[in-house]
């Protein structure tokens, strides 16, 4: 339990979407330029194509959630948008030298974006229940 004259440290979801925001278009552009080069960069490969696509949407699920909170219907338009700039990449990798369209690719996008929602969900649900994610000052005792 932290000391009284130094609280529990809390993150409020309505005040900590700014950083989320900025992380979630930085990361949809890096996602978006490394999906069109010819070839990924060996050291930023996961091993797996479709493990590169699930963990990337997964990502962009998770950082777009926290960014943009609210109702049901905007997790719906969430995972839409993304399933939509996964398909459009597809489109787009077509016409990429030594890339190709992959419906595979896409399942992946959207296995990642589910899990994306799925771990968002529930770091909003501890957020929301208040839990302190780390003491400040010395613990009394």
């Amino acid at each position: 339990m932290p000391h009284p004259s130094h609280p529990a440290r809390w993150i409020d979801l309505a005040t900590a979407t700014r950083p989320w925001r900025i992380t979630s278009v930085l990361l949809m552009l890096v996602v978006t330029v490394l999906a069109l080069m010819p070839t990924v960069p060996r050291d930023l490969s996961l091993g797996w194509d479709k493990l590169n696509h699930a963990s990337a949407f997964c990502a962009l699920a998770i950082t777009w959630r926290l960014g943009f909170p609210g109702s049901w219907w905007r997790w719906v338009q969430l995972a839409a948008g993304l399933m939509l700039l996964g398909g459009a990449i597809e489109v787009a990798q077509h016409f990429v030298p030594g890339r190709q369209a992959d419906a595979a690719d896409l399942l992946a996008d959207g296995i990642g974006v589910a899990a994306g929602l799925a771990a968002a969900a529930a770091l909003e649900w501890l957020l929301r229940r208040r839990l302190p994610l780390s003491p400040v000052g010395p613990r009394a005792g």
